[in-house]
């Protein structure tokens, strides 16, 4: 095993940092101010090959799967909502990837990213009113009509919600059927039935449009399904005959990218932990320099430990999604729950350390500790993470006291061995 970065990943974070530092940084303070779309930073990371479809092929290519995760971090170094703004169009591709077809693939992933001067973006729709994380209570609805489909619903919460170019939609064919009655479909910019609902104002990533998607009869080609009819069919099939299937869609793509977001989370926990760092330097109290004070040292050396273990389960998860290694024990989980976890503990952490100036607007940690919380919620909350993970665990665990059971049971069935 060798976990230190290569020679190209160490360029490439080096490229990621020197971009977060003079592009993102100094546009951040208004851009959460005013909760508006960085559009100059957009068009600026897709001209450096940021957030666009070069950085989805740098990271098909990579045997790794570290590029992706380290520029999630970087950008989220510089500032977390600007970091959404430029990779939230990532999201809507992983959907189309995960259950479109090679012809969809190649004809809507451009779609949300769009090509030189022309800046495009993807949203992933799933999130609904009261079905947030429970992915198998989703209402939104889907009609099969002639040669179109229907969809009906409204979704909450999505980033780049109702201004997106491609809305990749979360729908329910078959309520009975649960998440194996669901099946992913394009909606296109200025469909018929397809707006905007109310646009959010967040505690943090404020420079990330976030807005509701409503529905109502809209109504879409039938090759805007995701997949196709005859696998949906089949699906449908699978589902009602009881049979195990693959999963839903959308638990499909949260698990390709939770890694990424225990990556964005620990760009914010370790831009904290720099300035603190920073800050403190230089600083006394009594006497003795604070970055000599027992106290601070303690608090600073636990920051810093739990900061590089949730940043190794975070890249093993993507080490292990980009090979195709199964994640049986709840690896993927674990990456987002640690970091997510870790990030709101170690902003928190750093504030008390600095004391009531942490809570003024002029501190960089006032920032941090807003953007932190989402982290702890979106993609599945601290508390899904960790019935996921205890699930899988336990699946695990009972596969391998079946496998030994078999085992001992082939063995006393051999003819013993002479001495």
């Amino acid at each position: 095993m060798d976990f230190a970065l290569n020679e190209e990943q160490q360029e490439f974070k080096a490229r990621c940092r020197k971009f977060a530092r003079e592009v993102i940084r100094p546009v951040a303070p208004q851009h959460d101010r005013e909760e508006s779309i960085p559009w100059e930073t957009i068009k600026e990371a897709r001209k450096q090959g940021f957030g666009g479809l070069e950085a989805i092929q740098r990271n098909a290519s990579d045997p790794e799967g570290q590029m992706q995760v380290i520029s999630a971090e970087e950008f989220h170094w510089g500032c977390a909502g600007i970091a959404l703004a430029i990779s939230g169009s990532g999201l809507a591709a992983a959907g189309i990837a995960a259950s479109g077809t090679p012809e969809q693939m190649q004809r809507w992933v451009p779609e949300c990213f769009g090509s030189g001067e022309e800046i495009k973006l993807g949203a992933y729709a799933v999130t609904e009113p009261q079905a947030g994380s429970d992915v198998k209570s989703l209402k939104t609805t889907a009609r099969r009509d002639g040669d179109e489909w229907v969809l009906n619903g409204t979704k909450v919460f999505i980033t780049n919600g109702g201004i997106a170019d491609v809305h990749v939609v979360v729908a329910t064919v078959d309520p009975a059927l649960g998440t194996r009655g669901q099946a992913s479909f394009v909606v296109p910019k200025g469909t018929p039935g397809l707006s905007q609902g109310k646009k959010e104002t967040k505690l943090g990533i404020r420079a990330s449009h976030t807005a509701e998607v409503v529905l109502e009869d809209c109504r879409i080609p039938v090759d805007c399904l995701l997949g196709g009819e005859e696998k949906l069919e089949k699906k449908l099939q699978r589902g009602r005959e009881g049979k195990k299937s693959r999963g839903a869609d959308a638990l499909a793509t949260f698990e390709i990218t939770r890694p990424l977001v225990g990556a964005s989370a620990l760009g914010i926990a370790q831009a904290a932990y720099e300035w603190t760092l920073e800050y403190l330097d230089g600083q006394s109290e009594g006497g003795v320099p604070l970055l000599q004070s027992q106290r601070i040292q303690q608090t600073l050396a636990d920051v810093a430990t739990e900061i590089e273990a949730a940043r190794l389960l975070v890249q093993r998860a993507a080490w292990m999604g980009r090979n195709g290694v199964p994640m049986t024990g709840g690896q993927g989980s674990m990456s987002k729950l640690k970091a997510g976890d870790v990030t709101m503990w170690a902003t928190t952490t750093l504030m008390d350390l600095v004391g009531p100036y942490a809570q003024s607007t002029e501190c960089p940690l006032e920032k941090w500790f807003r953007d932190a919380k989402i982290y702890q919620l979106f993609e599945g909350t601290a508390e899904i993470q960790r019935m996921v993970i205890s699930r899988m665990q336990a699946r695990e665990y009972a596969e391998r006291l079946g496998y030994a059971a078999e085992v001992a049971e082939q063995a006393m069935k051999q003819e013993p061995v002479a001495a």
